[in-house]
């Protein structure tokens, strides 16, 4: 939003800006202040600049393969004071993630070629009596073993009109 205000802000002013994206506009001026002089940071703005230096350290050390853990573990052993969810949290600003184990589970594979069955209720899963219209469901659940199917069959709403 900054870069935002920044590049039309000749256009129009800070303030109007400010209103239409809904921030203050003294939230612009204090981030400008502190690009312009970074002493004016917060404690927690420049240990985080500290703190993502050492990451990107670590991180580049391990070829791109540590996630926020390892990194951890690393810095902690390097002698860095670094909570775990800080190194989270900074490595998600940063977009750095680590190489994930094992093969993502593909559990269904359309067939373009098939038709989309039809939606023969319009979204309206009303019923006018029991045993009229039965809602179906089915999803997969990973287990130590392998994965589980597991379905879930309920009857519609049933929807009681007073006779007149």
């Amino acid at each position: 939003m900054i870069m935002f205000i920044d590049d039309y802000r000749c256009v129009h002013s800070v303030g109007p800006i400010c209103r239409v994206l809904g921030i203050a506009p003294s939230t612009f001026y204090s981030f400008k202040a502190v690009e312009r002089n970074p002493a004016l940071a917060s404690d927690r703005a420049r240990q985080d600049r500290l703190d993502m230096a050492a990451i990107k350290q670590v991180f580049g050390g391990s070829r791109g393969r540590y996630g926020a853990r390892k990194v951890w573990h690393q810095l902690r052993r390097e002698g860095h004071d670094i909570a775990r969810c800080t190194v989270e949290r900074l490595m998600k600003a940063m977009g750095l993630q680590g190489v994930v184990r094992g093969k993502k589970v593909i559990t269904t594979n359309p067939d373009a070629a098939q038709p989309c069955p039809q939606d023969k209720v319009n979204r309206a899963f009303i019923a006018q009596m029991p045993n009229q219209l039965w809602v179906l469901d089915f999803t997969y659940v990973s287990s130590w073993k392998s994965m589980v199917y597991v379905a879930f069959v309920i009857d519609g709403d049933v929807t009681v009109t007073a006779c007149e």
